[in-house]
């Protein structure tokens, strides 16, 4: 559950001595120190795997202290103010120390939802798979909204999102698409969106304006570090060249250098024309199937990640994750957690983060 701030002195700092035994600070810092202990020995210096390593690590903890930090800094903020406004009565001092719970709620979830992101692989950049469901011109429009939506989430935190590959759909939208998203926790994120998504609305490819509904299928798989070994033998690979689709004139590419990879034991096949180079679309795609091979380990270790696979069902009625309905009235329900809005517009525009904590606290407490 989210942390709770009242406006009296007791419960602020009850909730800061709280936060700091959830998020285990004080053995964050102890680690923090053991490693820059480690760093200053010569023998890790020489082994640069190890060294990575250990930085990555000191990153991540020196954020997580910051960030608690902040937490801790505001809430004394918001101490000093509530004793001023107290004393003195004063309405004004009261609302700012308002602003500063509001800010340390804020923070406190973001803590409280990286604690939730303790998965092997949550920390890790993510691959984006989109798939139209079966309904020609209206399921491909629908496809390419989630595309727009999930670009426009992965822009307003910071992440990286490159378009892999994509296939247009005929008339509108697209027929499938592959996404990544560079940077911290995408993976982590992103998790909760795989499954089917449903779409209701009047058609604007209807010319008798009827009510039409879509379905479009999504699947978050986790970029892959290149310390992790997967075996991927050369003699298991169908290797596939073709030429890279645009949108007309100069960007049509007159070379095969998109490239598709099958990797025949598993039967997954990935494939990317995102570069101009058929050897950089290699590389990619090689990087993406590792990821799939990955992903496919995990489950494989841990049985209970075969929930995962559960929301990988046919793309029609009954087995979506989420509704959007768009007409006769406005609702985004998501089905496994019963978190909704009304805020439609919003939501096509990237505000997607509450589903997404709704279902990482849903899963957290199962």
């Amino acid at each position: 559950m989210p942390i709770k701030l009242n406006l009296n002195s007791k419960s602020l700092k009850a909730v800061l001595k709280t936060c700091g035994v959830i998020f285990e600070v004080d053995n964050k810092r102890s680690r923090l120190a053991e490693i820059e202990k480690l760093s200053e020995q010569p023998e890790i210096w020489n082994n640069q795997k190890e060294m990575q390593k250990l930085q990555k690590e000191r990153s991540l903890l020196s954020k997580a202290i910051n960030e608690f930090d902040d937490l801790k800094s505001t809430v004394d903020d918001a101490l000093v103010l509530l004793e001023l406004a107290v004393e003195g009565s004063d309405e004004e001092s009261f609302e700012e120390v308002q602003t500063h719970v509001q800010k340390a709620l804020k923070l406190s979830d973001s803590l409280e939802l990286k604690k939730m992101l303790g998965g092997e692989a949550d920390l890790n950049g993510a691959y984006l798979a989109i798939n139209a469901g079966a309904g020609g011109t209206e399921a491909c429009d629908w496809a390419g909204i989630l595309m727009r939506m999930y670009t426009r989430w992965g822009e307003q935190h910071g992440y990286k999102v490159e378009m892999l590959d994509m296939t247009p759909g005929e008339g509108a939208g697209i027929k499938s698409c592959t996404m990544s998203f560079e940077g911290e926790y995408a993976f982590g994120y992103l998790k909760a969106e795989s499954g089917v998504h449903r779409l209701v609305r009047i058609s604007p490819f209807d010319s008798n304006a009827r009510r039409h509904t879509s379905f479009a299928s999504v699947f978050a798989y986790p970029e892959v570090e290149d310390d992790i070994e997967i075996e991927i033998k050369d003699v298991d690979l169908k290797i596939d060249t073709f030429r890279a689709g645009g949108a007309g004139g100069q960007h049509v590419n007159k070379t095969e250098s998109a490239v598709r990879i099958t990797h025949m034991p598993s039967g997954i096949i990935v494939q990317c024309q995102s570069q101009r180079s058929q050897h950089s679309n290699k590389d990619k795609a090689l990087k993406m199937l590792k990821a799939r091979m990955y992903e496919k380990m995990i489950e494989e270790k841990n049985k209970e990640r075969d929930k995962m696979n559960s929301v990988k069902k046919a793309i029609e009625w009954g087995s979506q994750i989420r509704s959007y309905v768009m007409q006769p009235y406005q609702l985004v329900k998501d089905h496994r957690t019963d978190f909704e809005t009304g805020n439609v517009n919003a939501v096509m525009d990237g505000g997607i983060d509450d589903f997404i904590y709704s279902y990482l606290r849903s899963e957290k407490n199962v």
